[in-house]
């Protein structure tokens, strides 16, 4: 890729970024957009709309960036939670990385890499029509002894960011025993999920679980709640209240059609009130949804599981710890996620169901990761216009032409691997949500990790090897170990990460910002919902969209740093944009649905771990091939620290991921013993866990008898 390519995609991405930015601080002070960039204020109440014009609405202005810098980590974290906090920190510590970073690569080793003459030398005053290679190591002469300057920097670089994640890891380590410390008392702390129940002839799953219970927990014990089948009954409560909503906006709305005829497709018949037929409709869902809670509030209806909760959080820590049953496949315990957590739909699948489950999702993860080769490699194929021309010769006086060919490899192959890559992160949390775990939560950590590992896979490797497949077949067809593979093949993809970072960084945080499909979607259903005043959900972040794709960005910064140092300051860009742009939204648009009080720092850690090693195994493979054999030799106990490092971490810090210890829940427990709303909270467990589903609903003004609760506490 030419140096001109790769400006125009600069170009292009910097007027995206400022026509998004200008956008936004335009369309985000009319009041029809405030449910769009505002929605958090406006379901606080901290917002309302103001009907009467304002010229100041019209011009765009940069209040929002002071208020997003303005915004303290205690203010982030009383509004956001602590996972919001360690989102935040991922950026700020990659800003640390890259910062230390960008200073040794642009002012150190690119001068290097510009002086060389291996490949060609540079040419000044045509600069634009230099070649990317001439910025990248390639460039150093082999054997030069300037390559120790490269070996030096792969040293200091990852014990700094060794020491960085050290820093890191302990200080979010001490915040979630700070946030634990600070939290009132939460239902999940006192509670367990209790699986594999068995249970006797004659006997129902919940007196199972209050023998139990009463004879080994006598003490500490103190309710349980069983979980039922509610699937079908979700579906019926769904179908209510979509029947509902639309109720309501045929009222609300005079220009709505009010009558149909009863038969024929509408044509024939005799004219029906709609409003009444869907009333008397909603009437006979609501019976039904209320006949279906009777059923399923029956012993027939049980799963063999149960939350059960105890009267401190070191008892319900102790029961979760230790095996209760002989049998060890009965009386399977597990951490009981927060209420609002809890992902009702797996209950109702039998063990078979997720057993097969778990088989479909590996098959998936493994056909999409081949499915994906194929945008990979038209990308690759986009970014060799040779190549292009050889393939399409009826595209050759096209291509002849500057701005066309520099749109073409520039920015054409980075922005059609973003659209593909749009649909990766909801496919995986749809795999995660069949994978068998109890909370959303749960799920979406495990989504972040397939989607990680599925972009390191198919846009680092995949790209680096079928880009070398297109430019140097010989390579493969020779039998040489990975780290020269990795040598050779990584450098000449550096002009193609380069541009990558700048349409996948620069311009998807800004289009964050600008939020474009919920923009788009809200001035589509704008002339069909005229009720301003209609419930809206306020959105959550995407923690599986987002965090991976920053760590995708810190791995590119990592291993590129001494090959390529050029893409650094376009990284650190990158970071400072999403600093500010998240803060903002943190602020204004996202709410927490639930809270893990930092379990997504662990993937964090063990993502820049990769990095790390990764990075070693190219710097043997370039070295190697640079003839530099003692530099390549020196490099190999790097990886070895590097991973005894990562194990010393994992016994130092990940424990307090995993659990509390005994002095943390005691401290916590011996502190609420003077805290007289204590009682009131331990009658409320009674009931905290009771499904959603079969909670009493009434949407109709005729129906009567629904407001009773479907299970009396004696059962639970």
């Amino acid at each position: 890729m030419l140096v001109s390519a790769l400006l125009t995609s600069v170009g292009i991405n910097t007027g995206l970024c400022f026509l998004f930015f200008i956008l936004y601080s335009v369309l985000r002070k009319q009041p029809s957009n405030y449910e769009v960039y505002i929605p958090r204020l406006v379901a606080e109440g901290k917002s309302k709309r103001r009907s009467h014009f304002n010229l100041e609405r019209l011009l765009p202005s940069p209040g929002w960036v002071k208020k997003a810098w303005k915004l303290s980590d205690e203010e982030l974290l009383s509004r956001s939670g602590l996972d919001a906090v360690v989102f935040m920190r991922i950026i700020i510590f990659s800003l640390r990385v890259f910062a230390f970073v960008g200073v040794i690569g642009v002012f150190i080793l690119l001068p290097i890499n510009c002086t060389g003459d291996q490949l060609e030398d540079i040419d000044f005053v045509n600069f634009s029509n230099n070649s990317l290679d001439v910025f990248t190591i390639s460039n150093v002469n082999n054997g030069s002894n300037r390559l120790w300057v490269h070996f030096c920097a792969v040293y200091v670089v990852t014990i700094f960011v060794c020491f960085l994640l050290y820093y890191e890891y302990n200080y979010v380590s001490s915040k979630r025993i700070a946030y634990f410390y600070a939290s009132k008392p939460q239902p999940h702390q006192f509670t367990i999920l209790v699986r594999s129940i068995p249970v006797s002839v004659g006997s129902s799953v919940s007196d199972s679980v209050e023998r139990f219970f009463r004879e080994y927990h006598p003490s500490t014990y103190l309710c349980h709640m069983v979980v039922r089948r509610t699937n079908k009954l979700r579906n019926l409560i769904n179908d209510t209240k979509k029947l509902y909503r639309r109720l309501i906006h045929m009222q609300a709305d005079p220009t709505q059609q009010k009558y149909k005829r009863n038969s024929c497709f509408g044509l024939f018949g005799r004219k029906v009130d709609l409003v009444d037929h869907y009333e008397k409709k909603l009437e006979d869902l609501e019976e039904n949804v209320r006949l279906e809670q009777s059923e399923v509030s029956l012993a027939e209806e049980e799963v063999r599981a149960a939350f059960v909760s105890f009267n401190s959080r070191y008892a319900a820590a102790t029961a979760f710890h230790l095996r209760q049953g002989i049998d060890p496949t009965q009386w399977l315990t597990e951490e009981a996620p927060e209420p609002h957590d809890v992902y009702w739909p797996f209950f109702s699948s039998s063990f078979m169901r997720r057993w097969i489950s778990k088989l479909v999702v590996i098959v998936a993860c493994i056909l999409l990761t081949i499915l994906f080769l194929i945008p990979v490699l038209v990308v690759q194929g986009l970014t060799n216009l040779s190549q292009l021309e050889v393939l399409f010769p009826f595209l050759k006086s096209i291509l002849t032409l500057t701005f066309v060919s520099q749109v073409v490899t520039g920015y054409l192959p980075s922005l059609i691997l973003q659209l593909f890559l749009k649909i990766v992160p909801p496919i995986m949390e749809f795999l995660s949500s069949i994978q068998g775990y109890i909370s959303h939560s749960a799920i979406e950590r495990s989504a972040c990790n397939k989607v990680l590992w599925f972009t390191i896979w198919n846009i680092f490797f995949a790209t680096v090897f079928s880009g070398s497949v297109l430019y140097q077949v010989s390579i493969f067809l020779d039998p040489t170990n990975i780290p020269a593979k990795l040598g050779v093949s990584v450098p000449a993809q550096a002009s193609f990460f380069i541009a990558y970072v700048v349409t996948s960084g620069w311009t998807s945080t800004s289009s964050e910002l600008f939020r474009i499909i919920p923009f788009i979607w809200s001035l589509l259903k704008r002339p069909f919902v005229r009720d301003t005043d209609e419930e809206f959900e306020v959105p959550s972040i995407p923690y599986h969209r987002d965090i991976p794709r920053i760590l995708f960005f810190g791995l590119l910064g990592i291993t590129y740093f001494f090959l390529a140092p050029l893409i650094l300051p376009f990284l650190l860009i990158y970071l400072c944009l999403a600093y500010i742009i998240f803060r903002n939204q943190f602020l204004n648009v996202y709410e927490p649905k639930y809270e893990t009080a930092g379990k997504f720092w662990p993937i964090v850690h063990n993502s820049m771990i990769f990095s790390l090693v990764l990075m070693h195994c190219i710097a043997v493979g370039i070295f190697t091939l640079k003839k530099l054999s003692l530099a390549s030799t020196l490099i190999f106990p790097l990886p070895v620290l590097t991973l005894l490092f990562n194990e010393y971490c994992r016994k130092r810090f990940l424990p307090i991921f995993v659990a509390y210890s005994a002095e943390t829940l005691v401290k916590k427990d011996r502190e609420d013993q003077n805290n007289p709303s204590m009682s009131e909270f331990l009658d409320k467990l009674v009931t905290a866990y009771q499904d959603p589903a079969l909670l009493p609903i009434q949407f109709s003004v005729h129906s009567d008898g629904l407001n009773s609760p479907l299970l009396s506490s004696t059962e639970v």
